[in-house]
């Protein structure tokens, strides 16, 4: 029996369709296309997290697509390759500039590496495409060479007629001095194709000196997303002008010695604060605030010393601040942050907790303690400039306004929930409702919409009284979304940046977790976050980051029988000793999910010279008992949509419900 139509109902949907598919053959063809896209494997998907300024490591990771290219590599030519030779062609892949100039330096017959290394491209270039539509891939080429692209990879050279024509094609890209550009562009093909999507789930801030190098390489990536993390969420802050954030950035730049990004990328000036913290702690050895730097030999005495005075001016500023927006807003809870109302000036002691401790240091010149939280002239004038270059920086505008418009503080995709770190958590595992706004409370899913909604705010154009209230109290939500007690960016009690500085007690830098932290290990907890996200199907994950895996102690990054994955990249340099790896990373393909465990990054030098890739360890963690194709993705579903009302204008058509129209030439798709 046919399937019936509420064409009444639809009418004006199908009259809006049949502008783009105006006759029966346009409608029947789009059907066909669309169904047959329905039975191509799905696209492979990358995930990523923490890569904080990392960008070297976060390059060569998407070049080499987690090892995905690597593994192409070895299924093609097995033992027709030497070991040496396919890390040879691995590496022109990743960097063909760069292998060029040495291939050139190091190679006699030149023509012959062209010959074989282009043959060796377009095997590998064809296996990587033939997942997508001709169309796909005719868009991912470089107009230069679309056409030349487009006959090798559906001409095979093992067919007897086509052998000298394919090998004329090769001859003459070498022989037109266009070997290197042919080379390069294929190259970059091979990467666009080996991962059709990338998921970062947050932290690309801090750290590392290149955090503005990975933003700008992602601006240029063809399909990516990102779940904001905690540090993503301090430079927004920063952006949008909420003073303690500003602080909190040139002070964990300051930490790790890595200004480059403040400095170099975003063309914020530092002087007024070196300036000012020689005038005030000229005298002060500031011992508790020298840098922690991955290479001791490359920065002088007196460079550290500056660094460690400006460091220490910028965190007693912070405190200032943090302390007096903590008091306009009480219902954050974080009165335990008011450190400053807590200390014996005279005796150098401190409060907390009911316990008395002894502070490392109590040269404190520019605090009042009477008025402890109050800011200097000194230190307002430096703060207005500091705002007011924060604030005014196009560049860091720029990238801030790419994450809002790629990011969300949580994704739901292919039935994956993505987030940086948490839902906060009731002791008995349920959703515990957090106070975002005075007497608005939410939890849950409702909890991360509301708090993308204050997020967008914070960037919207000043309107009327009502909407600047709303507006001021977005900039300062930043600072609760950094380091609030329920935030479900941070979910601790507190954070101890003023004790780990001055108090010696390691009892004192303790950051007790939220409860999401201890139940995430449980199966029911994962079932009961993926319910209330709406997250359907039998084969449903949650995956995120923000918390270092620790290797070295026996933790294992996958949690709830499979059900939850915390891949927190590991990037940064810092976490290497503590975690004893450099991270994970997370490819889910038409196969299923594999995690790749990866080493530290040398270099990209050692990369291009001597071939080393990242030395990566793959654990399949589900492997499906069919291929998936993209029918089984959200991609299918919605394709199922349009061609239910494809199939909808197809019966108006035939039945004379909606007259055909004269075919208008259009765009090919």
């Amino acid at each position: 029996m046919p399937k019936q139509y509420d064409l009444k109902k639809d009418e004006r949907y199908l009259q809006l369709l049949s502008q783009s598919f105006p006759t029966i053959a346009d409608a029947s063809t789009e059907i066909i296309n669309l169904q047959a896209i329905l039975n191509l494997p799905k696209g492979t998907e990358h995930f990523l997290a923490d890569i904080h300024g990392e960008h070297e490591a976060f390059q060569h990771v998407l070049k080499n697509a987690s090892g995905n290219i690597k593994r192409k590599v070895n299924e093609i030519f097995g033992d027709t390759l030497r070991e040496s030779e396919k890390r040879n062609l691995c590496t022109l892949i990743y960097y063909p500039e760069q292998k060029l100039e040495l291939v050139k330096q190091e190679e006699k017959e030149l023509d012959d590496w062209y010959h074989i290394a282009i043959h060796q491209l377009v095997r590998v270039c064809r296996d990587v495409s033939s997942k997508y539509t001709r169309s796909k891939v005719r868009k991912s080429l470089p107009i230069d060479f679309s056409y030349i692209i487009q006959e090798l990879l559906h001409e095979h050279s093992d067919d007897k007629d086509k052998t000298d024509y394919v090998s004329t094609i090769i001859s003459t890209i070498i022989s037109t001095g266009r070997a290197d550009d042919f080379i390069i562009a294929i190259s970059k093909v091979i990467q666009r194709l080996a991962i059709d999507q990338l998921h970062i789930m947050g932290d690309i801030y801090d750290r590392g000196p290149g955090a503005h190098i990975v933003m700008d390489i992602l601006k240029n990536y063809h399909t990516w997303d990102i779940t904001w993390g905690n540090h993503d969420i301090l430079w927004m802050g920063a952006c949008a002008g909420n003073d303690a954030c500003i602080c909190n950035v040139i002070r964990i730049a300051l930490r790790y010695d890595n200004m480059d990004t403040i400095e170099d990328g975003y063309g914020i000036n530092l002087i007024q604060l070196a300036t000012f913290a020689m005038d005030t702690y000229g005298d002060d050895p500031c011992k508790e605030f020298k840098p922690k730097i991955s290479q001791p030999d490359s920065i002088d005495d007196k460079s550290t010393l500056l660094i460690a005075r400006m460091h220490k001016a910028i965190s007693i500023i912070q405190f200032k601040i943090e302390s007096q927006m903590i008091k306009r807003y009480p219902f954050w809870k974080m009165e335990n942050r008011l450190l400053y109302e807590k200390i014996d000036y005279e005796r150098g002691t401190i409060q907390i907790d009911g316990n008395e401790y002894k502070l490392s240091s109590c040269h404190f010149p520019t605090i009042d303690p009477k008025h402890p939280d109050k800011l200097t002239l000194e230190e307002l004038a430096l703060m207005e400039r500091l705002h007011h270059s924060f604030t005014g920086s196009e560049k860091l505008r720029e990238h801030i306004l790419l994450q809002l418009r790629h990011g969300s503080m949580y994704k739901v995709v292919n039935n994956n929930l993505l987030y940086h770190a948490s839902i906060p958590l009731n002791e008995d595992g349920t959703f515990k409702e957090i106070e975002i706004y005075p007497k608005i409370f939410a939890s849950g899913k409702e909890l991360l919409h509301k708090i993308s909604g204050i997020i967008h705010r914070a960037f919207q154009p000043k309107m009327d009284t009502e909407n600047l209230k709303e507006r001021k109290y977005a900039i300062d939500y930043f600072l609760y979304l950094w380091c609030g007690p329920d935030s479900p960016l941070f979910d601790k009690a507190k954070m101890t940046t003023f004790e780990r500085y001055f108090i010696k007690e390691k009892e004192t830098h303790n950051e007790v977790k939220g409860y999401y932290f201890g139940f995430r290990d449980k199966e029911e907890i994962a079932d009961s976050i993926l319910d209330e996200f709406d997250v359907k199907g039998p084969n449903r994950h949650i995956i995120n980051g923000h918390v270092p895996v620790h290797v070295v102690k026996g933790e294992k990054p996958i949690k709830a029988n499979g059900k939850l994955m915390v891949i927190d990249g590991g990037f940064s340099q810092a976490y290497h000793k503590e975690t004893g790896i450099a991270g994970y990373t997370l490819v889910y393909h038409s196969r299923g999910f594999e995690l790749v465990q990866h080493e530290p990054f040398a270099s990209q030098e050692d990369a291009i010279k001597r071939g080393i890739d990242i030395v990566s360890t793959t654990q399949i963690v589900e492997m499906n008992q069919r291929r998936l194709k993209v029918a089984d993705m959200d991609k299918g579903t919605e394709l199922k949509l349009q061609i239910e009302a494809l199939e909808e204008l197809l019966y108006a058509y035939q039945h004379g419900f909606i007259t055909e129209q004269e075919r208008k030439s259009r765009p090919k798709v």
